[in-house]
């Protein structure tokens, strides 16, 4: 399976993605694109097996991957502060992988229904996910 996980900022959620997923499945390739070098170094750091930046690198990497992970906002354009361009956001909406978004309520998306949990506990849910996959 190939798991394709995209982060911005500091890249915290997909290190701990990362770092979660290899724990649990070993097995699994995971390529990891950060908006920007930091995210994307925090990610590598982790355990990813591959690696880069940027959009063009989230349009080639949602056309191979099996499953897409990620904070909810890289399927909103313009969210992230910016970070996730109309274009990334499109090409993960109309990926053919499956789609695992981590609920963060930042920049303005509110996520109804979801409770307010410990980001250890969503990354524990999103591997039961992968795991389940």
């Amino acid at each position: 399976m190939k798991i394709l996980i995209i982060d911005g900022q500091g890249g915290g959620i997909g290190k701990q993605l990362v770092s979660a997923i290899h724990k649990s499945c070993p097995k699994v390739v995971i390529t990891v694109v950060g908006t920007n070098s930091v995210a994307t170094s925090a990610m590598l750091k982790a355990g990813a097996d591959n690696a880069a930046t940027g959009e063009n690198a989230v349009l080639v990497g949602c056309r191979h991957a099996d499953v897409i992970m990620g904070p909810i906002g890289i399927v909103i354009a313009d969210a992230m502060f910016g970070e996730i361009t109309p274009s990334m956001a499109l090409a993960v909406g109309q990926s053919k992988a499956v789609r695992v978004l981590i609920p963060v309520k930042h920049c303005d998306n509110i996520i109804a229904g979801v409770s307010d949990q410990a980001m250890s506990k969503i990354i524990e849910n999103a591997v039961m996910q992968i795991k389940a996959l």
